[in-house]
């Protein structure tokens, strides 16, 4: 059992603290009632994306647009890793929770003293660095019942005692050996704490996995492919598109035993509705890169999921990718909200995808409302049939089609698509979504590759670069209308805005750039009114928070990720770093690596 690092006189102060003590005590109270409880207070950023919708908005309007001109750095802390840090901290009640990359360290911070209250370092193993694809970052921690909740590289859950920092229970939910790492944030939901898997390039079979809080017993395994009974569907019940998925989809969509090496890895967001106990999340690539080495619409990769918090089994599924031939991930973040379409008020889930479509659905049903592009160049597939949910297909930009070993070029967007997993927000102010997006196209040759367990089960040549006759950029933040499927206004940046958006009521939008700017934007213009430059690039959610009366928002800084994976990993040919390493060289003008929170607030002084 790993025993956390304690700094004794705060320590002290910390345990002497009743109000802290009495807060974060397990016990009696479902830790859906916990989470729920600290979400609905100023002081507290209890979840990843500051609620179960992963709204990423906040009621504060102390700092605004009429303010934020005077906003200065209040206070740093540099986390001592160089890697990628994505995600953003969590604050409960007095103590802040910052975890960063490999190898996954865990720092509780006093937020009245600014002191390292406990720290948790676990051993791992080096080689886990070797199968990760795109970089050792990892997107946050989760909190319930007083436990921190950290989600290792290496597979294992492990639960920590918020007040102390010791170990309570530990799970491994994986095996590196084979290509099995995780990246992704749990999620503490009622009784249970859900987590996912990565490895979609290593010929990993993706699931969803949930665990009992109280003592890490396992609750329910879900499979993206195969047979019905692992993947916890009822052919009969469980829908897509309205309609009964019928029997043995996840194996009859599949040549041969692909589907055990089928991807459809679950690294990205979880989103949950309390009131329909619904988690919802979306599975990635099918496996190898190549198409033509698995025909068919490859079921259920590339796919939202809607699934019983309590037993895992499905309700409905949306494929937004068939037969992907692009690695167009569908692990974005499932927006929760409720807007009006057509005269009527309807619960929804908006999606933006990195195929460069946004979709909005019914979130109870699965019904889709709207599928629209939310970057007008993208060109490989013309519209989506709302008939039918599909994609209609340019052949000229599908490789599948084309066939291996032909290189198909300017497929727009890039695989890493036109928005990755850096988090959009929903506004309830504005009932508009203010979205990080990419700029970025590719030429992408397919070829032919074996399986080995543990080794890299690619089969694809790629290079991306800006999109041609473009503004030269590759990037962009816009404000969406999901209900009208339309672009309100965006803002041209210069690469990638690989990080998570921030609204409040204060009438702002704040986004970190690639070359380490973090900038607050006016909701309704895009407007920007204030920006600060960061020690290093920024793939890292913005987030807010109350203390003492006063409002605070943050960010991690620290070049990394898919898009910063050249300097994070030290790579230099252009189709490395699975055809990013070429497209984001210029980076090396604007940044370096290096891991640091930075807090900012209003002076105290006019």
């Amino acid at each position: 059992m790993m025993t956390p690092t304690r700094i004794s006189r705060t320590t002290l102060a910390f345990m002497a603290s009743a109000s802290m003590g009495a807060m974060l005590m397990s016990g009696g109270a479902v830790a859906n009632d916990d989470v729920k409880e600290r979400i609905g207070t100023h002081v507290n950023h209890p979840i990843t994306g500051g609620d179960y919708q992963q709204t990423r908005y906040s009621e504060m309007d102390q700092i605004n647009r009429d303010n934020v001109h005077r906003l200065v750095p209040a206070w740093t802390f540099s986390t001592g890793v160089l890697r990628g840090h994505e995600g953003e901290p969590l604050v409960v009640d007095g103590i802040m929770y910052v975890h960063t990359p490999f190898p996954n360290n865990v720092y509780a911070i006093d937020l009245d003293t600014r002191e390292i209250v406990w720290a948790y370092e676990p051993s791992q193993d080096s080689n886990v660095i070797g199968v990760m694809c795109c970089d050792t970052v990892y997107r946050g921690l989760a909190y319930g019942s007083g436990k921190i909740f950290l989600q290792q590289a290496d597979t294992t859950l492990v639960a920590l005692d918020a007040k102390s920092g010791e170990e309570q229970w530990s799970v491994k939910n994986g095996d590196p050996a084979i290509g099995e790492t995780n990246t992704n944030a749990p999620l503490v939901a009622g009784d249970k704490v859900v987590t996912g898997i990565s490895g979609g390039e290593f010929g990993v079979r993706g699931f969803a996995i949930a665990y009992n809080i109280e003592d890490g017993s396992l609750a329910w395994k879900a499979y993206s492919t195969g047979p019905d009974d692992e993947m916890l569907v009822d052919p009969d019940t469980t829908t897509a598109m309205g309609e009964p998925i019928g029997a043995n989809t996840g194996l009859d969509s599949w040549e041969g035993d692909e589907w055990t090496r089928g991807g459809g890895t679950t690294w990205g967001w979880f989103s949950y509705d309390p009131d329909l106990n619904l988690l919802y999340y979306g599975t990635g690539n099918p496996g190898t890169w190549n198409p033509e080495q698995r025909p068919g619409d490859n079921k259920w990769s590339m796919t939202i999921m809607a699934r019983d918090l309590d037993t895992g089994e499905a309700k409905w599924f949306y494929q937004k990718t068939p037969w992907d031939q692009w690695d167009y991930d569908g692990v974005n973040e499932n927006i929760l909200a409720d807007i009006e379409i057509d005269g009527e008020m309807r619960h929804v889930m908006v999606n933006f995808d990195r195929n460069g479509f946004a979709y909005t659905l019914d979130r109870e049903t699965g019904e889709l409302l709207v599928a629209e592009k939310y970057d007008d160049t993208v060109n490989w597939a013309t519209h989506v049939d709302m008939e039918t949910g599909r994609p209609q297909v340019v052949d000229e930009y599908a490789p599948g089609v084309q066939g291996a070993d032909v290189n198909v070029q300017g497929i727009c967007p890039a695989a890493l698509g036109y928005k990755d997993q850096q988090p959009a927000s929903f506004s309830k102010q504005t009932g508009l979504f203010y979205v990080p997006t990419n700029h970025i196209c590719m030429d992408y040759e397919p070829y032919e590759v074996s399986y080995v367990a543990g080794q890299p089960y690619v089969g694809a040549t790629l290079s991306m670069f800006p999109t041609p006759d473009s503004f030269g950029g590759m990037g962009k933040f816009i404000a969406w209308d999901a209900a009208k499927g339309e672009v309100v206004w965006e803002q041209e940046e210069a690469f990638a805005v690989w990080a998570g958006a921030l609204t409040t009521a204060g009438g702002l939008a704040f986004h970190g750039t690639l070359e380490g700017h973090f900038k607050a934007r006016d909701v309704d213009t895009g407007e920007e009114l204030w920006s600060f430059r960061t020690p290093s690039g920024i793939i890292g959610n913005a987030f807010t928070y109350e203390h003492d009366d006063k409002q605070y928002v943050g960010v991690l800084s620290g070049i990394g990720g898919w898009a910063g994976i050249g300097m994070a990993a030290g790579l230099e040919g252009d189709s490395e770093g699975l055809g990013a390493v070429g497209a984001f060289r210029g980076l090396y003008d604007h940044t370096r690596l290096g891991g640091t929170l930075t807090v900012f607030a209003l002076p105290d002084f006019e």
